[in-house]
């Protein structure tokens, strides 16, 4: 059975535990490392995180789609997408 995913709170509260920081400082570094890996991608770049992945994005090129609901063929633009690359290690863990 699938558990829910750990809220923003919750991380915070363990990053706190981990590094003997207080909550506050916790939740600033989490937001500021969105921020970064936010400002990077949106940029063009990519960000590698060690042990857990690498997110990045990339440009899906103009292409014709079909409306389901009615079948007609419309074109959609390009446009980019968020991606991310899980790391090996992290596959290990999940799968050992």
């Amino acid at each position: 059975m699938a558990q829910k995913p750990m809220t923003k709170t919750q991380l915070v509260a363990a990053l706190a535990e981990k590094t003997g920081m207080d909550k506050k400082s916790a939740g600033g570094a989490i937001d500021a490392l969105t921020e970064i890996i936010t400002s990077e991608v949106s940029g063009g770049g990519a960000v590698t995180l060690p042990g857990v992945g690498k997110v990045y994005c990339r440009e899906r090129p103009a292409r014709m789609v079909r409306n389901p609901a009615t079948g007609e063929q419309i074109h959609k633009p390009a446009d980019k997408v968020v991606k991310m690359t899980v790391a090996k290690a992290l596959k290990d863990s999940v799968n050992s």
